[in-house]
This record gives C-alpha cells, structure tokens and sequence, in this order.
C-alpha cells in the first residue's frame, strides 16, 4: 500500500455533533493507518435542512447522504461516514459502502428525564416524541394509549423536549446517545423483543469511490466483517421489500453461539397489525438469511401490510397533510 499523490484525506459528514463525533472516530484510524493528515468537511444535506415536516413525509431516499454523495462522486471528498441506518439500500453507480466499524447497541432507548419511566409504565395518554414510522407502530401495537408526536431536531434538542416537559418521552436510537456520553439520560433500553431496531442501527459505514484503490486497503484494516454481515442481512430485507422512512419495517442481525439470527418486523402505522419473525441462517451466508426473511415475511401478509401503508402515504400527499 502507498500514499504516492495523497497529501490529505477528506470526510465528508454531515455537521451534527453525533455525525461529527463518528466522523472523528474514523479519522483518527485513518491517521494511525495512513500517517497521512485527515480533515473533516461539513455537508449540509436534505434532511438537516427540512426540520418542520415528518422525515415520512418529505420523501425521497437520501435524505441525509445524497449531498456527501455528490461531493464524493465529485472527488472533493475521498470518504462519507454514515449513520447506517440512513443510508439508502441503493448506492449511486460508482459508491460502494466499504468499511463498517464494529457496531454497538442497536436498541432504541427511552429518555424521560428524572421520571425513570419504561414503555409499559408511561401513564395513560402519555405524551411520546419520534419521528419513526417503525417506533409509532411497534409503540401503539404494544400501548395503543399513547399519544405520539412527532419531534425532529438534533439529539440533544429531541432529549430536552422529555426533560423539560414537553413530551414524557422520546424514544432514540442508544447508540448515538452514548456515543455523545449521554448514556446517564437514557431512562430505560427498550428491549428488541419490544422493539425491533431500525436497519443498520448502531452501526457506522464508510462510503468510498469503488475505484479508489487506496482507499479499499485502508478500508481492509478498519471494517468488522461480522458487523458487515449483519447489517448486509438486514438491508437485504430493506431492499426487497422497498422499505425506508416512509414504511416501518425494522431488522436486527446478530451472532449468537456462532448462528447468525435475525428478528425483523412490518407494521401498520396504527400498530393494528404487526408481522415479526425469528429466523437463523449459516454463518457467512447474510444474503441467503435477508432472502429467506422476506419470504417469511409476505408468507405471513406483510405484503398488504406494506400496501396499505403505501397508499396511506400517497392519499396523505394527493391531500397535501
């Protein structure tokens, strides 16, 4: 491997400060890998620029990649760091999502300041922060009662509407809490036998040019290859069943005794009708498990599911709500 014509590598992330803190982590591999300098640049991308609308009601796919997409296709940037779970299950031509770090908890948590509540205890008619299409129907599935609203922002502005009152609680995604230090705000981890994690949740991709030679060998040294595999399992449910913010669907893929097990979900937004499923598959076979969920999960209805949802959505923006 040699650095010949490379002075500099550039991140391109988006200017959160959980995207920021990711970026940072990448970097500082990079540097001990390379010996070459890194620098972050700044991308503003869709959805942090639309804050005052349902992410399942802005539409489109990309909404927090496509701009650092642009630039990486451009050659102003040599790498993108993502949150996976926002990453569209279809790259642009040219961009392939090399590397992935090992991931941490993928379990959606509980922030309701000093009151300490889980899902089950919240009081009736209580008051639940997300913007998640997946958490509103898995939560009304399992407490019809609850009122949810939806809360976008960055991390800590959606924590502080629970600890200062104006939600109960508002359910995020663990990992970024306590990759900020933050973990002391979380009230309660929701269990996945509760709650199914969104695709890729916890995990961090590194997204490269796939002709960029340097680059894949670096990538070689920083990837997990089990976190790879797992994730590359559930975005094949994604895939197939044409899932993004706008449908709840939810997957999570983990080893367990060397089997490689998936739990994923389909829900109706009202939570009236869930289908979930369990199934294992061989070790080092991630898409042979992602295909086999998803005829698992048509075999039990998640297909009208998935329509109703579909329609919902459509007849929402005829009547511009």
């Amino acid at each position: 491997m040699t650095t010949v014509d490379r002075k500099e590598l550039v991140i391109g992330t988006r200017g959160s400060k959980l995207a920021v803190w990711q970026s940072e982590y990448v970097k500082a591999q990079l540097e001990q890998m390379t010996g070459l300098p890194v620098n972050l640049k700044i991308i503003k991308t869709t959805g942090d620029k639309i804050l005052d609308v349902p992410l399942a009601k802005v539409g489109g796919k990309g909404l927090f990649t496509k701009e650092l997409e642009v630039e990486l296709m451009a050659g102003t940037v040599d790498l993108c760091v993502h949150s996976m779970k926002d990453v569209p299950t279809e790259l642009p031509d040219g961009c392939i999502i090399a590397a992935m770090p090992e991931r941490v908890d993928p379990r959606d948590a509980l922030v309701s300041g000093a009151s300490g509540y889980d899902l089950i205890s919240l009081p009736d008619g209580a008051k639940v922060g997300t913007s998640s299409l997946r958490r509103v129907a898995q939560v009304r599935a399992l407490r019809p009662d609850l009122q949810i609203v939806d809360v976008r922002g960055n991390l800590d502005t959606r924590m502080r509407k629970a600890e200062e009152g104006e939600v109960d609680a508002v359910i995020l995604a663990s990992a970024g809490i306590t990759r900020m230090g933050w973990a002391d705000r979380i009230s309660h981890y929701i269990p996945t036998t509760q709650m199914i994690s969104a695709v890729g949740q916890g995990a961090i991709g590194i997204e490269i040019r796939e002709d960029d030679e340097f680059m894949l060998h670096v990538m070689e040294r920083i990837g997990h290859p089990e976190t790879m595999e797992c994730v590359t399992a559930e975005r094949i449910v994604m895939r197939k069943l044409e899932g993004g913010c706008q449908v709840p669907i939810g997957a999570y893929a983990r080893y367990e005794d060397g089997t490689l097990t998936m739990d994923a979900m389909v829900g109706s937004v009202d939570g009236s009708h869930i289908v979930r499923q369990q199934l294992c598959g061989d070790a080092g076979e991630p898409e042979a498990l992602g295909d086999a969920m998803v005829e698992r999960l048509l075999s039990l209805g998640a297909e009208a599911i998935l329509k109703q949802v579909r329609d919902a959505a459509a007849a929402d923006e005829l009547l511009g709500t």
